[in-house]
């Protein structure tokens, strides 16, 4: 069995805001070299989460853990993105898909903030 995770973030028309999944996923490879690294977006752009599953499958996939790279529990994630997995594995019995939680509260987020805040500050004058 091959486990897989495929990363699910909304999509969006410019190239540069679906080139960050992209990274993301190519970072994530090799941090867990073991496994199936592959990417979907929920709208507009593609690879669709059909398309995502399906490459996760052809690179010989069994478990899928779907990821939603969302902030929060939002409709994207309590109900798009799980009835696109529901449509796209409907016929595959053979495949076990999972999704996670999104982003949400996890407590390295708070690292990030504080990261991200810091590089802004102002500096007195």
């Amino acid at each position: 069995m091959k486990d897989a995770i495929l990363l699910v973030d909304h999509g969006s028309r410019r190239p540069e805001a679906n080139a960050l999944i992209e990274e993301l996923a190519r970072r994530l490879g090799q941090r867990l070299p073991e496994r199936v690294i592959a990417i979907a977006h929920l709208e507009i752009a593609r690879p669709n989460v059909r398309e995502g599953i399906e490459a996760c499958l052809a690179q010989g996939a069994t478990q899928i853990v779907v990821h939603p790279y969302f902030l929060g529990p939002g409709r994207h994630t309590t109900h798009d993105i799980p009835a696109e997995v529901e449509r796209a594995t409907r016929t595959r019995p053979d495949v076990q898909v999972k999704i996670s939680e999104p982003l949400g509260l996890h407590p390295s987020l708070i690292d990030v903030v504080v990261d991200r805040v810091s590089e802004t500050e102002i500096a007195d004058q």
